[in-house]
């Protein structure tokens, strides 16, 4: 099979690899569209994410139609569309057109999706999910989330409105993700544009001069402070980024907050496969029925090196645009 293989000296390089073949509890399955994600680049570089590199073929999630089964598959057969997080559960990443994974973590693919929209779920979906319901709002909560118009605050988003969610600001940095809110659903006196307004003062003005129950913080680094210092006492932080910093980490525990960190990843570590289906679950089931919509996406290219480089430029560069990044792999 054709995949793109990350070489020692950290380029990356088309190549002819052998097709993985399914253990007994796996399914292989010939991908159709792969997503993007942060993690790729930063996977790349010196940083602690390189730790999580199983496999010189990058790629976190997909979407695609199994065309092998393992000896003690139930649930799917050959021919079913499917889309995963895969992690790094896979016998490779998804820069390929094939990968074996365990049923565990599949789900079968709604027809009223494409599978460029599925393949840009997983990721963003499992981790606004995890993120909504770790948070454990009620309605009267005031919330506070920056960064709302990346690819997990649109599902957060989402989940918020279809839920009945009202009461929160969010913040965006350009008027192209401003648009993206107010087409969601977001009131535009709801949106703080911090480039224009400081956000910890237009944030405590549109909270009748009260700190905030919540705050999610897509954003990290100084957004983080800021959104600590808008955190009630005793109030609860949503850290999706792990990009805190001293003074964040300092600002809450001085005012006693509840963190909860967002991962995806531990559930993979400890091989709690239940966490991956039932999630992608529900969410295929929000969007069967139409009650959240999929991503925004953005097809980069199809399978080759231009792509992968391209894509992750786009990303670490942080000009996405709120869509979320996908390549064809198959078409």
């Amino acid at each position: 099979m054709k995949a793109i293989v990350l070489q020692e000296n950290r380029e990356f390089r088309l190549e002819t690899v052998e097709i993985p073949q399914p253990e007994s509890n796996q399914i292989q399955v010939k991908i159709m569209a792969s997503g993007f994600n942060p993690i790729d680049y930063q996977m790349t570089e010196n940083g602690s994410e390189r730790k999580l590199i199983h496999s010189p073929i990058l790629g976190r999630e997909f979407s695609g139609i199994i065309t092998a089964i393992g000896s003690e598959v139930t649930e799917f057969k050959i021919g079913d569309a499917v889309f995963c997080g895969s992690g790094s559960m896979g016998s490779n990443g998804t820069y390929a057109e094939y990968i074996c994974v365990p049923e565990g973590i599949v789900v079968k693919k709604t027809q009223n999706i494409s599978f460029e929209q599925a393949a840009g779920i997983p990721s963003v979906g499992l981790t606004a999910l995890q993120a909504f319901k770790r948070m454990d709002a009620s309605l009267t909560d005031s919330i506070l989330i920056t960064g709302a118009a990346g690819g997990v605050g649109n599902i957060f988003i989402k989940l918020l409105i279809a839920k009945g969610f009202s009461n929160f600001v969010v913040t965006a940095g350009n008027e192209e993700s401003i648009v993206s809110l107010v087409d969601l659903g977001v009131k535009a006196k709801q949106i703080i544009n911090y480039k224009k307004e400081d956000i910890y003062e237009t944030a405590l003005s549109l909270n009748e001069n009260k700190k905030f129950d919540i705050a999610v913080d897509l954003v990290g680094n100084n957004v983080a402070e800021i959104a600590a210092k808008l955190l009630k006492i005793n109030g609860i932080y949503i850290d999706v980024t792990n990009f805190s910093t001293p003074e964040s980490r300092g600002i809450l525990f001085s005012r006693g907050a509840s963190i909860y960190n967002i991962s995806n990843y531990a559930y993979g570590i400890e091989k709690q496969y239940d966490y991956y289906k039932n999630g992608l679950t529900e969410l295929s089931h929000l969007l069967e029925n139409e009650i959240i919509s999929p991503p925004n996406i953005s097809i980069v290219g199809e399978l080759n090196k231009e792509t992968v480089e391209k894509a992750l430029s786009i990303l670490k560069e942080n000009k996405t645009s709120g869509r979320k990044l996908i390549m064809n792999i198959n078409k």
